[in-house]
């Protein structure tokens, strides 16, 4: 969101910070709340939490097996899957999956014929929209933290819900803060990287034969798809102080933008950056950031893409493109929509 747009939507909800997420956090905050959630993302707890993710994506690929060799992967497979592993963590009931669906793709879709809300295309409109939006998931989450309050469970929703700040309760704004971020940032992403894997495969035949041969290119297989996709195209920032950088002059608040296509395609790090290659080695890729802002669901996303992949390639005995696969259009996140497939799955 530009600045512009943010001081628009500020002025619209009468807040100080329209939208305060823990990528817009620096010290001392961004830890005190990051550390609400940071726990849920651990390798142990996701180890406990593996079993449930092994039975959503057999549950998924069962699914695919049943439309009869063809379907739309990114409509059946790869918006649904990560939605239900999320809705499980966070505590969310499964009759309400849609509406997060609905509710997500809005969000990133509005620059989407197909996704935004249908206002038009004008600057207004689509602020609109957006408030509109940020509202709906508000009030949704304001409900879910208040019954977590009356009853906690074994789930990230209670844990945010009775978590405290500087010894006080967390206020409803800033909870709603943290759920936004889990729900959109580890749904929209990794739906795109999984989607588009699959897209990856059907264009360069080869690799889904070394996948098959070599099960274990699986876990390369992940992080090249998220290269590949690039699920967030950039992130803007500001400077802290003069830098220079590639032979360029970089003052003190300077507002940068962080293409993450460029540096995902950088051909002096990855060689034929264009080529999806399961046998890459692509964990240099930036996509979940570096440092203190690196990505909390990162772990998280690998393994559900990883189980995924497990459960569906050892099954999957013909794969090819039933149709062109396209882009969401988007200028932030974004992905495939939609990859038609023409498959047999044992």
């Amino acid at each position: 969101m530009d600045r512009e747009r943010e001081a628009a939507m500020r002025a619209k909800t009468g807040k100080p910070h329209f939208i305060r997420l823990l990528i817009n956090m620096d010290e001392p905050d961004h830890l005190k709340f990051r550390r609400v959630i940071q726990g849920w993302f651990t390798t142990p707890k996701l180890k406990a939490f593996e079993a449930d993710v092994r039975a959503i994506a057999k549950a998924s690929v069962d699914h695919m097996a049943s439309l009869g060799g063809e379907c739309d992967f990114v409509r059946d497979v790869g918006l649904t899957y990560p939605l239900r592993v999320l809705t499980k963590l966070i505590g969310i009931p499964p009759e309400d999956e849609l509406l997060m669906l609905r509710l997500t793709q809005e969000l990133f879709g509005r620059q989407d014929e197909d996704l935004r809300r249908k206002s038009g295309l004008t600057h207004r409109n689509e602020s609109n929209d957006l408030a509109e939006v940020y509202a709906e998931i508000e009030a949704y989450f304001a409900r879910l933290t208040d019954a977590r309050r009356r009853r906690a469970s074994d789930d990230l929703a209670s844990a945010i819900a009775n978590a405290r700040i500087d010894g006080a309760p967390i206020p409803h704004f800033e909870a709603f803060c943290l759920y936004l971020i889990v729900m959109t940032a580890g749904h929209d992403t990794t739906s795109s990287c999984t989607s588009g894997a699959i897209w990856g495969l059907c264009e360069s035949p080869g690799e889904l034969r070394k996948l098959k041969e070599k099960p274990e290119l699986t876990e390369t297989l992940v992080d090249e798809a998220i290269r590949w996709t690039n699920p967030v195209s950039h992130f803007m920032r500001s400077a802290n102080e003069d830098v220079e950088l590639g032979g360029r002059s970089i003052r003190k608040s300077d507002w940068l933008m962080l293409s993450y296509f460029s540096a995902n395609n950088d051909e002096t790090v990855f060689d034929e950056p264009e080529r999806f290659r399961v046998d890459r080695n692509a964990s240099r890729h930036i996509a979940f950031g570096t440092g203190a802002h690196a990505c909390i669901g990162q772990h998280l996303a690998r393994l559900e893409m990883r189980i995924l992949f497990e459960d569906l390639i050892p099954r999957l005995d013909a794969l090819e493109l039933a149709g062109k696969p396209k882009r969401s259009a988007s200028s932030f996140v974004g992905g495939p929509k939609p990859v038609p497939l023409r498959f047999v799955l044992r």
